[in-house]
């Protein structure tokens, strides 16, 4: 009689390997590409393995796979009008999952990452995007609320408006009508002239 299949799953082997590819490509060891970028005359090398590109960027698979036989595996890629600190940025990001870049080039590598089809990073920017114009509007909103509670300050000082009925109230002697709640119309003004006529 056969044991049932039991599941082994590793949580840290993804990371591992990713930690692992990540160390390989800045060593130079096992790299099979070169990609060249350029942007207004700039221009750097970054070596990578072409298996990472591919699994993460539909650009660089769609490059390998359509190589033809009779020309070899190709190690060189050129990528025209994409700057180099963007480029490095997109590698740390494909081989680590993460990178950190400054708030303004957030836009620069959602365009990168159109470019190079990785859905990954497409995403990632996106979704931070969002998050940066909750928080624009988040900050708008709370200085518009602040403004339009000063200008009510400004408009309205500060009298509390309690001590005005209490002084009302200490004007009037208890037993005067002023004093006494009134409903509907006031009884009390045909009684003040009754009293008059007595």
């Amino acid at each position: 009689m056969e044991s049932p299949p039991v599941l082994l799953e590793s949580k840290s082997s993804p990371i591992n390997l990713l930690n692992e590819m990540h160390q390989l490509r800045l060593l130079g060891h096992l790299c099979d590409v070169t990609v060249s970028v350029e942007y207004q005359g700039v221009r750097a090398e970054f070596v990578a393995h072409k298996a990472v590109l591919a699994a993460t960027s539909k650009f660089f698979k769609e490059v390998f796979l359509n190589e033809k036989a009779v020309d070899g595996p190709r190690s060189n890629v050129f990528l025209n009008e994409v700057q180099v600190a963007d480029f490095a940025s997109f590698l740390e990001f494909v081989y680590t999952a993460r990178v950190e870049v400054e708030e303004d080039r957030v836009q620069r590598m959602l365009e990168m990452a159109e470019k190079l089809k990785c859905l990954d990073l497409s995403e990632t920017c996106f979704q931070l995007k969002k998050q940066m114009l909750e928080s624009v509007l988040l900050e708008l909103q709370n200085f518009s609320e602040s403004q339009s509670s000063e200008e009510e300050g400004a408009a309205h000082p500060d009298v509390p408006p309690e001590p005005k009925a209490v002084a009302e109230a200490e004007r009037d002697p208890p037993d005067s009508p002023a004093a006494r709640p009134s409903h509907g119309a006031s009884p009390e003004v045909p009684a003040a002239k009754s009293k008059e006529k007595v």
